[in-house]
């Protein structure tokens, strides 16, 4: 097994998930079969109970597993499935460790950072490391490791040392160090001290990094280069300029520029495994892809303009996976694609009367957009703003995608102004509603009073109830009985609405296995109105983009019958 960690300096958020992502997608060119862990050094056990306004979504996995977003960089780049445990954190370790204290593992012996948690840590990525990802079942070759935070927190101290550790325990042919830093631009000139002090403090910790990744608004010109080499101990070769690009995805060919995965194939002995014939074509072919589609979208004109309404848009990291899944659709479709963000508050009557400015722009986004996205969220804040825009969507013969929240505000949106039931919402906004007029209610099964990981969580399948002919969604999929999709939520639709709102027109066209719940919802004769309980987004990749997403992007740029047409399954299959 190699490891490739990527580790960061000078600022948070500078870009490592991209960077390992990229990493990890060059070197499955190789034939290599690669897999992720994503470090997070905070004490949540994981990331199901954070903000998203703080911390970014929180990325659900098949295993039900609630994580960083880097994860789905991970995934979407690499084609993989991974598990809760490929997410570590500190909260996981030391309740390992106190758990095996408590049962008397460590007997007579003080439990201390040094051995004991480094040690846990080390045993955690070897035994993760080698967990089959792909559909082959196969172990791993490579994994890349992603160090969150920045080195010299206090908080990231253990697996610092643990990772100083560990680079002895592999061996340093199955151990390279990639260091990302800021080369800030200040009055045009690139500088470059803040990288040399974030390589001298990686260093006196004990590790040495074999590449360094430089951040910069601008390419980095040669003396820079030159200059980082020198007072950085490394040759100019291992210095990478990523500087910023027309799209993420176009970091790998960034990186192919540079003979990173020459270095890194020295550097690691990546020749001497023995890579069979028919994975090197398959990683040829995955990188002939991967160039087509990026050159396809850089000489792509024609612009679809889809606007998110969402609650937490001061913060786009909130919706990453989103935001993502519509860029692998518009790729896919040759659009530009323009996203409007729309608080969906500022949709709502009150706001017309507190800030008018706010209302009437934030219509006016609406009224101009091809297509409208309501996302999912929780609690009460902005949903009737939600609802005025699944409105406008439906009597305007707007294509709409609905994602979980998305698809309840569009169910209640239908029972107040066609089946005409006033007051219709749901126990989550209205706790004590009554049932006549509970669009959506409380799982039965939902814990109410833990919140971490209590949740309808991770992948499970939904039945098709109709047949392709009548169901575009259906088609998306191809026409396949059943899929498989990743869940995030506690309330569901009200079983006893169900009959009267199909009657009335918009049809459940996807049930889960016991034909229980009601996971996707289509409207009859409407251009594209779809809306899922789950979370397609999760699942989405660069090469084989979500079905949804995509049904959503080709009916707003007007090519749905178009894309209908093509053998969706087999472009899965390609990656």
């Amino acid at each position: 097994m190699k490891y490739v960690v990527v580790s960061g300096g000078v600022i948070s958020g500078i870009g490592k998930g991209v960077l390992a992502s990229s990493t990890g997608m060059l070197l499955k060119t190789l034939g290599l079969r690669v897999t992720s862990i994503k470090i997070d050094p905070y004490l949540n056990i994981d990331a199901g109970t954070m903000s998203p306004l703080e911390h970014g979504e929180c990325f659900v996995l098949d295993d039900g597993g609630e994580v960083d977003l880097d994860l789905g960089n991970y995934e979407r780049y690499l084609g993989i499935s991974l598990t809760k445990d490929h997410n570590i954190t500190t909260g996981k370790i030391y309740s390992a460790v106190i758990e095996k204290e408590r049962k008397g593992d460590y007997l007579g012996k003080t439990v201390q950072v040094v051995p004991h948690i480094t040690n846990a840590i080390q045993d955690w990525i070897e035994r993760v490391a080698r967990i089959p990802v792909d559909p082959s079942g196969m172990q791993p070759d490579v994994c890349i490791i992603e160090l969150g935070g920045t080195v010299g927190d206090i908080e990231s101290a253990p697996f610092v040392e643990a990772l100083r550790q560990f680079q002895f325990r592999v061996g340093h042919e199955n151990f390279a160090l990639i260091h990302v830093s800021l080369v800030p631009v200040i009055h045009g000139e690139q500088k470059t001290k803040p990288t040399q002090a974030a390589i001298k403090d990686l260093r006196s910790l004990g590790l040495s990094p074999d590449m360094i990744g430089c951040r910069c608004l601008t390419e980095l010109e040669g003396p820079t280069i030159e200059k980082i080499a020198m007072f950085c101990h490394v040759g100019a070769e291992q210095v990478l300029a990523i500087h910023d690009v027309n799209s993420t995805y176009h970091v790998p060919l960034l990186l192919k520029e540079q003979k990173m995965i020459q270095y890194l194939s020295k550097r690691l002995q990546l020749g001497q495994m023995n890579v069979p014939l028919d994975m090197i074509k398959k990683g040829e072919e995955l990188y002939k892809n991967w160039v087509e589609l990026t050159t396809q979208h850089d000489r792509s004109f024609e612009k679809v303009t889809i606007a998110i309404v969402g609650k937490y848009t001061n913060l786009h990291d909130s919706y990453l996976s989103v935001i993502k899944s519509l860029e692998h659709s518009a790729m896919r479709c040759s659009r530009k694609l323009e996203i409007v963000w729309v608080e969906s508050a500022d949709l709502e009557p009150q706001t017309e009367i507190d800030n008018k400015a706010n209302f009437h722009s934030a219509w006016q986004l609406v009224c101009k957009a091809d297509g409208i996205l309501v996302p999912g969220g929780f609690g009460t804040r902005g949903v009737e703003g939600m609802i005025a825009a699944a409105k406008w969507a439906r009597e305007n013969n707007i294509p709409y995608l609905g994602v979980c929240l998305g698809l309840q505000v569009a169910v209640i949106e239908f029972l107040r102004n066609v089946l005409r039931i006033d007051g219709a919402t749901s126990a989550e906004f209205v706790p004590e509603v009554t049932e006549e007029k509970a669009g959506v209610v409380y799982m039965p099964e939902i814990d109410k009073e833990k919140m971490g990981g209590t949740m309808r969580l991770g992948l499970r399948p939904t039945c098709f109830q109709v047949s392709a002919k009548s169901s575009v969604i259906r088609k998306l999929y191809g026409d396949s009985e059943s899929v498989l999709e990743r869940h995030r939520h506690r309330y569901e639709i009200n079983p006893a609405m169900v009959e009267a709102i199909e009657n009335a027109g918009m049809k459940f066209v996807g049930k889960d296995d016991k034909s229980e719940r009601m996971e996707i919802l289509e409207l009859d004769n409407h251009p594209f109105f779809v809306a899922t309980q789950y979370h397609p987004e999760y699942i989405s990749k660069v090469l084989d983009p979500s079905r949804p997403f995509l049904g959503l992007v080709a009916a707003a740029s007007g090519i749905l019958n178009e894309i209908l047409k093509q053998d969706l399954k087999k472009a899965a299959n390609d990656f």
